[in-house]
């Protein structure tokens, strides 16, 4: 193979929920740049056996660790057998989050707190019992996603969207912190993307189909995932403390 597609061979990779749509794309073109991953679920193992076989069937390494990582004791594991597993850590994917779709007049407390126990105490859990592994490595990379819904509103989620931008706001913190290690962290923000989030989310199909988008087109997982592999790979290793949306022009913020 070429150095272009085996840039990330020996790193090792958590990816959290990565067992179906933007996680799984991502934990798939990590693994086609030659990147050792650690596919994360909370209750469908089976899903996250299946995307281990497909990166092991692209030729890289695959460990499946079923894990909440809102829970402490959960967060130490996934990253313990990762190191156990490859012998050190080298990327972090946050990619998992909560469902919850709620008008606001109808909001309850405890939906705030399921989004933010995931995606923000859970992704900066993570990252903190990360750290230490990238800094022992020389370098490193860490990538938080989430949707534009912090920056442009979105329908029934003022949770969300707090949840998502205090994301963002660490994510940079942590850049600063991090950046005397040669780790660069960034936030990915998905836009209005083609994945079967919808049922479960409470997502209409005229919210998703009706959203005017310059490029025509909703985004696919790929369009996420090749975002990822360039800004952990040695090619887009000097952008850090950014936050990066990928979104067909839909929303552009300054």
């Amino acid at each position: 193979m070429s150095d272009r597609n085996n840039e990330l061979a020996g790193k090792v990779t958590i990816v959290t929920g990565s067992a179906r749509n933007i996680g799984r794309a991502i934990a798939l073109e990590l693994a086609r740049g030659g990147a050792a991953l650690t596919i994360n679920a909370v209750s469908d193992k089976d899903a996250a056996e299946a995307v281990a076989q497909e990166v092991r069937d692209l030729g890289a390494k695959a460990f499946v660790c079923m894990a909440d990582i809102s829970k402490q004791e959960d967060v130490d594991r996934i990253v313990g057998d990762t190191v156990k597993e490859f012998g050190g850590l080298d990327i972090l994917v946050n990619n998992a989050a909560a469902r919850s779709t709620r008008k606001f007049t109808e909001l309850k407390f405890e939906d705030w707190e399921k989004v933010r126990k995931i995606a923000c105490d859970g992704g900066l859990r993570m990252c903190i019992a990360a750290a230490p592994h990238l800094i022992e490595r020389g370098s490193g990379s860490i990538v938080g996603i989430h949707g534009m819904g912090a920056y442009s509103g979105a329908p029934n989620g003022a949770h969300k969207s707090a949840v998502k931008e205090a994301m963002s706001a660490y994510l940079r913190g942590i850049a600063v912190d991090l950046g005397e290690y040669d780790i660069n962290v960034n936030t990915a923000v998905v836009g209005s993307f083609e994945t079967d989030r919808a049922s479960g989310s409470g997502e209409t199909i005229s919210q998703t189909k009706d959203a005017k988008i310059p490029m025509k087109r909703r985004g696919q997982p790929q369009d996420m995932a090749n975002l990822v592999r360039f800004l952990v790979g040695p090619y887009g290793h000097y952008i850090s403390g950014q936050t990066i949306h990928v979104n067909g022009a839909a929303l552009m913020p300054h």
